[in-house]
């Protein structure tokens, strides 16, 4: 089983006091979710994101900012509620199927697409007793909808790879060609500190962010390929990106000079090539598929 953090006495108390309000304004009722069952779910989100000795006043700001109906109907679902689900559907079948058209640009391609979630959104495998499902790792922090866009979006760049790399096999078996080993990559070592202080940066990003990253850096995308996918103009992403970057580099400084690092020094270690880190960006970014490596791109 997983282990937990343990759930602050603020975030217990709190989440006391505004759990049957939520309950009620949530539509709890009609999916089968109990008024507990919602409190542990609010714990489980605020214990998740909020540091330990957070005030009430904190937790109670943090609670008020989450879509909780959502995120009832999105762990009510992942319980395998089949009201929650028939719910979901009503709610986002069209969403989806919508989202798939824009990234595949053909009906049965876009409608292969969305469905191939609806088993890993439903949930139907067990892992030590928990049942696993996708919906599961929605915590309310943002709609819905727009997360499920990113799923989407992450599982056609994934289907994508997967196919490209079984061409590729496929053509060099043509052309008789033998597989050579791969030698043991060779990684130059980088300061700790800068290793740690990027990891956190990367991490603590919100989810959207991280595919927008991962698709436009690490799986080779084009702006325009990945403003498709997540159906905004080519110049939102552009902008995007430019932010996300300048901002990653403020974090990662800053994170280094926490860490005891002289400024110049902090600056310094920026100046080191991203591969060269033993960073694990593919998990910070949380993305499944192997792909190129986290580096800038020239414009």
């Amino acid at each position: 089983m997983r282990a937990t953090k343990p759930i602050p006495a603020a975030v217990q108390s709190v989440v006391a006091d505004l759990q049957a309000e939520l309950h009620t304004t949530s539509g709890c009722e009609r999916i089968g979710l109990t008024c507990e069952g919602l409190g542990r779910i609010l714990c489980d989100v605020a214990t998740k994101y909020l540091d330990a000795g957070a005030t009430q006043s904190e937790v109670r700001t943090f609670l008020r900012t989450l879509r909780v109906e959502e995120l009832a109907l999105a762990r009510a679902c992942a319980a395998g509620n089949n009201s929650a689900w028939e719910l979901f559907l009503t709610r986002y079948r069209e969403k989806l199927y919508q989202s798939a058209l824009r990234i595949a640009r053909e009906d049965s391609a876009a409608r292969d697409l969305a469905d191939s979630l609806y088993a890993e959104l439903y949930g139907t495998n067990i892992r030590e007793g928990e049942r696993i499902s996708k919906l599961s790792s929605f915590t309310g922090r943002g709609s819905l909808e727009g997360w499920l866009r990113t799923v989407l979006a992450q599982e056609f760049v994934n289907r994508y790879r997967r196919t490209k790399r079984l061409v590729s096999l496929e053509e060099e078996n043509e052309e008789g060609e033998q597989f050579a080993a791969p030698e043991p990559e060779q990684v130059p070592s980088a300061d700790s500190r800068l290793e740690s202080a990027t990891d956190a940066a990367l991490a603590a990003l919100p989810a959207e962010d991280r595919f927008v990253l991962a698709a436009y850096y690490l799986d080779g995308r084009t702006l325009a390929e990945v403003a498709r996918m997540m159906g905004v103009h080519e110049s939102t992403i552009s902008r995007k990106v430019d932010k996300l970057a300048r901002t990653l580099r403020k974090k990662i400084l800053v994170g280094m000079m926490q860490q005891g690092m002289a400024r110049h020094q902090a600056e310094e270690a920026l100046e080191v090539d991203v591969r060269d880190l033993q960073v694990n960006i593919r998990r910070s970014l949380a993305q499944e598929s192997a792909a190129a490596p986290f580096s800038e791109k020239k414009h």
